[in-house]
């Protein structure tokens, strides 16, 4: 979501509140450092279980961006979303939270996130899907301003914080690391066992996020192999709630060959990257240590 007004601080949503809310729900969320979204115990356990970082969004140009996954969480709208693809109507379903996935020599290929299971009346599963959940990381430094605004939340607003840090340390979002490092692997080696197996996979991102991706190409829903559920963050009675503003659906190999191949730029510019390195190797040549140096070191 964009907002009207710029931000002096980086922190949108603290364990599930806005900043600048100050009522009596917002903080016992904080004094006992609840998430109201969802998590696996009535706690935030982000980062250290007893010492949480209780961010769930942060103000990037204006932009709310999600920075947790547990966030996406909001009321299983996800959940639900995913169930429609992979279902349709009138199926029992149900969600299994991090589910482990073997290769066929036993190998673990990780936890899928969630997974959607359809089952008949006597209980027997009918057929399944995953749903992977994908946040953001964040660069720069995002616990030094938690920990400030948690000592006195209600003086943030007061707080200029891009005075307070260089621009290293300020958080941002950083959405090469976020797909290279996380949802890229996810989706080739998870993903490639699903996809051998026929199964249909979902993506839950927020559209700022999958904006940074190539564009992939797209198919009808009845061909996809994936649907992308893009969700955003929209201002309702002074909190934020998740919404759904687009469904992008794909078939697996061609969107993971056009994420996983990169554009190359003009050779020349490495050219000239070698030439600057090689001149000033040639220009600058180290020193040549003698056997007194070799032994004095």
């Amino acid at each position: 979501m964009r907002n009207s007004s710029s931000h002096k601080n980086p922190l949108a949503e603290v364990f599930g509140f806005l900043v600048a809310d100050m009522s009596e729900v917002a903080r016992r969320h904080r004094r006992l450092k609840l998430c109201p979204f969802n998590n696996k115990v009535p706690n935030c356990t982000k980062d250290k279980a007893n010492d949480p970082l209780g961010v769930c969004s942060i103000y990037h140009n204006n932009h709310t961006v999600i920075t947790c996954p547990v966030r996406f969480r909001e009321h299983w709208i996800i959940a639900e979303d995913a169930a429609s693809f992979f279902f349709g109507a009138d199926v029992n379903w149900t969600s299994l939270m991090e589910v482990k996935l073997e290769d066929k020599n036993g190998q673990s290929a990780g936890n899928i996130d969630i997974v959607l299971v359809a089952y008949d009346e006597a209980g027997k599963v009918t057929d399944f899907g995953s749903l992977e959940v994908q946040g953001v990381y964040i660069s720069g430094n995002i616990r030094r301003s938690f920990e400030t605004f948690m000592k006195n939340p209600s003086a943030w607003k007061n707080v200029d914080w891009k005075n307070k840090v260089s621009s290293s340390f300020y958080p941002k979002p950083d959405y090469l690391s976020s797909s290279r490092k996380r949802l890229v692997p996810q989706m080739l080696y998870k993903g490639g066992i699903l996809k051998a197996w026929g199964r249909k996979q979902a993506v839950a991102l927020q559209k700022s996020f999958f904006e940074t991706l190539p564009n992939l190409p797209q198919v009808k829903k009845d061909e996809a192999e994936i649907a992308w559920f893009l969700y955003d963050l929209q201002l309702a009675n002074s909190r934020y709630e998740l919404k759904q503003v687009e469904i992008v659906y794909t078939e697996y190999w061609p969107a993971l060959n056009v994420i996983t191949t990169p554009e190359p730029g003009d050779m020349s510019d490495f050219i000239s990257v070698l030439q600057n390195k090689l001149t000033d190797k040639l220009d600058n040549p180290p020193d040549t240590p003698t056997i007194t140096d070799v032994f004095l070191q």
